[in-house]
């Protein structure tokens, strides 16, 4: 990445934190961390990497449903409070499965002791 998409990643995701907790209408599953914004070079794309608190999947589902619904009002906040880019990149999120992984591993390792 160029200094031009780290700082834009840097910029979406601190805005972004706490954006999609407000659009997020759904709350059952509580709050939305934000843990990595990637930025295409072409500034066309952000893939937005998050994560909750629970490892169910069907509560991991209901997360992704939820923001996948608030996606447009996302991306129009984004737009009101990033003013210095001509277009805001289309907003990809995916889950972050990194921090599940190594809970995992903690507990494994924890088992052995």
């Amino acid at each position: 990445m160029s200094i031009t998409t780290e700082r834009l990643a840097s910029l979406i995701q601190r805005e972004l934190a706490t954006i999609v907790n407000l659009q997020v209408k759904d709350k059952s599953f509580g709050y939305i961390n934000l843990t990595e914004v990637k930025v295409t070079k072409d500034l066309s794309f952000a893939t937005i990497y998050f994560t909750i608190l629970s490892d169910q999947a069907e509560v991991i589902e209901r997360a992704k449903k939820g923001i996948e619904d608030a996606k447009v009002p996302i991306r129009m906040e984004l737009a009101k409070k990033i003013k210095n880019i001509r277009k805001i990149p289309d907003l990809l999120f995916k889950y972050d499965e990194a921090l599940a992984h190594g809970n995992h591993i903690d507990q494994i390792l924890k088992s052995l002791k």
